[in-house]
């Protein structure tokens, strides 16, 4: 991943946002939207387009863009760092690869420890009874 090329590849679009602000709102285009495709990226690896793709398929749309929206401040340049600092973020948490999960063996003191709270919880719950006559 080269985040400078990127960046560079990253389409940005300023829109009226909704919200607080007054007559500001009307007047200034502070809501950004960014653009990103995924497809034709140059500093993505083919591998790592194919890693990204599985993990984001909920926000990527059918032409392979990626949209993030941001219209948390009033300032159009704040909006833009946000977007962009979310947009990374993404992208490198999309990028982890775990690790696999060993199995393992539930050991028998576990087992007795939950079979004792359960016979404990058993004997609270039969001691609120009624005696049987």
């Amino acid at each position: 991943m080269n985040k400078e090329i990127i960046a560079s590849e990253l389409n940005y679009k300023a829109v009226r946002s909704s919200g607080a602000g007054g007559q500001n709102v009307n007047k200034v285009a502070s809501k950004v939207i960014l653009t990103y495709n995924l497809e034709n990226s140059l500093g993505l690896e083919e591998n790592e387009k194919v890693l990204l793709k599985e993990k984001l398929a909920t926000k990527i749309t059918q032409e392979n863009n990626l949209i993030l929206a941001c219209d948390e401040d009033r300032s159009q340049l704040k909006n833009k760092e946000i977007v962009t600092k979310r947009f990374f973020k993404i992208i490198v948490e999309g990028l982890k690869v775990n690790k696999p999960r060993k199995v393992t063996k539930v050991p028998k003191a576990v087992k007795e420890k939950r079979r004792l709270a359960k016979k404990t919880t058993s004997q609270i719950k039969e001691s609120r009874k009624k005696p049987k006559p």
